[in-house]
């Protein structure tokens, strides 16, 4: 169902979700990709930079439009590990991106689909044609991973 370029794209997210790992942040990575290439990533940094906006997805939107230096990001793909939630699926529309693939769906806050279906409504100015399970348990292996080193921090 996934192309092998999907499958590596995804794989980079996974690495941007690593580095969040690390950082004892919630492990979750987004790459934007424009003809083929990464032109900008993220992995959440909310707690490092005390900042709640500070999500995977506005990271890389935000280095994506500072590298094609436009607002909009028509024909952009983004990959992510974890469902988007409001804040960043409102952002997706936004920007204009075409195609969002993401991991896991996000029971608790996902708006592409689980409690809302932000990228897909019909009342918005734009949709974006969206995919889900590309990696799915490597993204919640990783996932499991932090919570259960978390409540053993605690």
């Amino acid at each position: 169902m996934f192309s092998e370029r999907d499958i590596y794209f995804m794989k980079q997210a996974l690495r941007e979700a690593e580095k969040a790992f690390e950082r004892n942040e919630v492990p979750i990575g987004a790459v934007v990709v424009f003809e083929d290439k990464i032109i900008g990533r993220g992995y959440n940094q909310t707690i490092s930079l005390k900042d709640p906006t500070a999500h995977a997805e506005i990271i890389a939107i935000t280095s994506a439009a500072n590298y094609l230096q436009d607002f909009r990001l028509e024909g952009c793909k983004v990959y992510v590990t974890l469902e988007p939630c409001p804040m960043c699926a409102g952002a997706l529309v936004n920007a204009r991106i075409s195609t969002l693939y993401f991991s896991v769906f996000d029971p608790k806050a996902g708006a592409c689909g689980t409690l809302f279906n932000i990228t897909n409504n019909q009342h918005l100015n734009h949709q974006i044609k969206t995919y889900n399970g590309l990696l799915e348990n490597e993204s919640k292996s990783l996932l499991k991973a932090f919570f259960a080193k978390l409540r053993n921090l605690n």
